[in-house]
């Protein structure tokens, strides 16, 4: 998967599209998913152009890669989930379900999430 630098969240970032914002740092924004899959459900990206975590992990500064991981806990304490639990999600390339070519982190949480991934039938 390539960067494209019209992506959604490029474009996020640039102020081209509004978004609901819950938390900005000098690395990261964090914003509701327009599409929730649950009652919680915020994105956390870096501010850097990054594909995925693998093109993060290895391109990114250590400290953009600390703010990053900071960012996702901030996030998940400004909504309320520390206590009951939370899930935390990046898809990564075609069969990890990733739509979008810009490194996000999903944030879910409030109310019991079930399993990692359905049993094969």
């Amino acid at each position: 998967m390539v960067y494209d630098d019209n992506n959604v969240f490029a474009r996020i970032l640039r102020g081209e599209i509004p978004c609901r914002k819950v938390h900005e740092d000098e690395h990261t924004l964090a914003f509701h998913d327009i599409n929730p899959q649950a009652p919680v459900h915020i994105l956390v990206i870096p501010k850097g152009a990054y594909v995925s975590m693998v093109d993060f992990t290895a391109r990114a500064s250590d400290v953009e890669i600390a703010a990053l991981f900071r960012a996702v806990t901030k996030v998940a304490e400004i909504a309320g989930v520390t206590v009951e639990g939370w899930r935390l999600l990046s898809n990564v390339g075609i069969n990890g379900g990733q739509e979008v070519p810009h490194l996000h982190i999903h944030v879910f949480g409030g109310r019991k999430l079930g399993p990692m991934i359905a049993k094969p039938v």
